[in-house]
């Protein structure tokens, strides 16, 4: 990256905002001597505090299909899921039973019909369905109930609770097809759900739908989970699905995992998908659209991660970079004035330059007395971002001072979005001078406008203070 800093620019590399991480809770390698085993663990351990205390008491919704307790890969997911609920976290978990239906609809010769991807379900196949469910639902009741010493479960005492907290009325016919026992989400049971919750107990909830007249429903489980996240408010719904997450099959570009997209860009990427006439997954056909229609309506946060990576749920909750696919309402990204609470952000992003001697020292103190001049981007609530502003009225002029830009986001436009936000600041009326000293990468400023100068067109205040040992060129430009 390219830090701009008083009279200097330069580079710094610190850790990016949801890029893979290869450290998990249970990948320490044993080859690190004790003092370094130590040393990471506790610095790893102290990172995902703040994490804790922000989920605490938060309600999350985990979906995940029958494929999971299929391959039995559910016993990982339990240990996980036992330490969240351990941290205060209210969970509610959603399952599916695809793969289980299927197979039993095949062992007793039943054709299957698929109407835009959803099973058709007459009354022969509903016995089937409810069979299936029903079993994959004990199971994971029983797995849950593990408490043996030596594991991840002992001394946990997880209360699983279920029943029939959805309501559902039937779909109907589809592109001419009677879909008879298939049906959707009419609504939640709010009460019965929250009632559960606050006595600490795990709700489990199976794709099945009651009606008022009695009947049961086979539904989806992205939608039921979906509609049960924006009905608990929730603060995030994660779906456990075959990729790693959203792949971006429009560059194809060798990294191809989507990290992050707010609602309008996933959008936009189904539409471009369907535009290409590209073959897409079927995850990302039954999750994507779900995890959209539930930020839009209230959920804070939906992430599409990989059931195949054993931790996959931790790194993605308790990691800023993060695993899979992460779906916002609205850009995670903002840009605001700073504040007294991130002098400490700034200083650990401009410290390792003031230690080679590239930026000039600016202590606590200082920064303290001259916050008020600084402008932050955050990312993700982490600031890898900042730049002061100093005014000279006298002359109509602005020093732009300690531009810094995380290093693996220099490409995405951080500091050029930060220089806009700057420029729109200190327009008025009259023609304003923006004046900035630098060593180095003066083409960053000149692709932005600014023109290098003689020391003459600097205020006579700042000319006074210029330091010519570092012989600093001057760039200006006219807003």
């Amino acid at each position: 990256m390219k830090i701009f800093g008083q009279n200097e620019i330069a580079e710094i590399d610190l850790p990016i905002t949801r890029m893979k991480k290869n450290f998990t809770p249970t990948s320490i390698s044993v080859d690190l001597k004790n003092e370094d085993l130590h040393t990471y663990f506790i610095a790893w351990f102290r990172s995902v505090a703040p994490y804790i205390h922000t989920f605490r008491g938060k309600i999350f919704v985990v979906a995940f299909g029958g494929e999971v307790v299929a391959d039995g890969k559910f016993v990982e997911l339990v240990h996980d899921l036992n330490l969240l609920a351990s941290l205060g976290i209210q969970l509610v978990l959603v399952h599916g039973a695809r793969p289980q239906i299927e197979s039993r609809l095949q062992r007793d010769n039943l054709d299957i019909t698929y109407v835009n991807g959803i099973r058709a379900t007459d009354a022969v196949t509903l016995e089937r369905v409810i069979e299936s469910v029903g079993r994959v639902r004990m199971e994971i009741e029983a797995l849950m109930s593990m408490g043996l010493p030596n594991s991840p479960m002992a001394n946990a005492s997880i209360r699983v609770t279920s029943g029939n907290f959805v309501i559902a009325r039937p779909i109907g016919v589809m592109n001419g097809t009677d879909l008879m026992y298939t049906g959707e989400v009419r609504k939640i049971n709010l009460t019965a759900i929250h009632s559960h919750l606050t006595q600490g107990e795990i709700v489990l909830i199976s794709p099945l739908g009651y009606s008022p007249t009695g009947e049961i429903f086979n539904l989806t489980l992205e939608n039921v989970a979906a509609e049960v996240a924006i009905t608990l408010k929730a603060e995030k719904l994660i779906f456990l699905m075959n990729t790693p997450g959203i792949m971006d099959q429009v560059t194809k570009q060798p990294d191809n995992l989507l990290r992050e997209l707010t609602v309008a860009e996933s959008k936009s990427y189904l539409t471009q998908l369907t535009d290409l006439s590209t073959h897409i997954p079927d995850d990302t056909q039954f999750y994507l659209p779900q995890a959209i229609h539930a930020c839009e309506n209230g959920v804070g946060r939906a992430h599409l991660i990989s059931r195949h990576i054993d931790g996959a749920l931790l790194q993605e909750l308790f990691s800023h970079d993060g695993i899979g696919t992460m779906i916002t309402r609205d850009s995670l990204q903002s840009i605001r004035k700073a504040k007294i609470e991130d002098v400490a952000s700034i200083i650990q992003l401009i410290e390792p330059l003031e230690m080679e001697g590239i930026l000039v020292r600016r202590n606590r103190e200082l920064l303290e007395m001259e916050i008020d001049r600084f402008t932050v981007l955050e990312h993700d609530n982490i600031i890898i971002a900042c730049a002061a502003l100093y005014p000279f009225p006298e002359e109509q002029a602005y020093e732009l001072a300690c531009l810094a830009v995380h290093a693996r986001y220099r490409k995405t436009g951080c500091g050029s979005a930060l220089l806009k936000h700057l420029e729109n600041q200190i327009k008025s009326k009259k023609p304003q001078k923006l004046f900035v000293l630098t060593t180095r990468t003066a083409h960053w400023f000149v692709e932005r406008g600014f023109v290098e100068t003689s020391l003459e067109a600097l205020p006579k205040r700042k000319k006074q203070l210029y330091n010519y040992q570092r012989r600093s060129k001057v760039f200006t430009k006219i807003i």
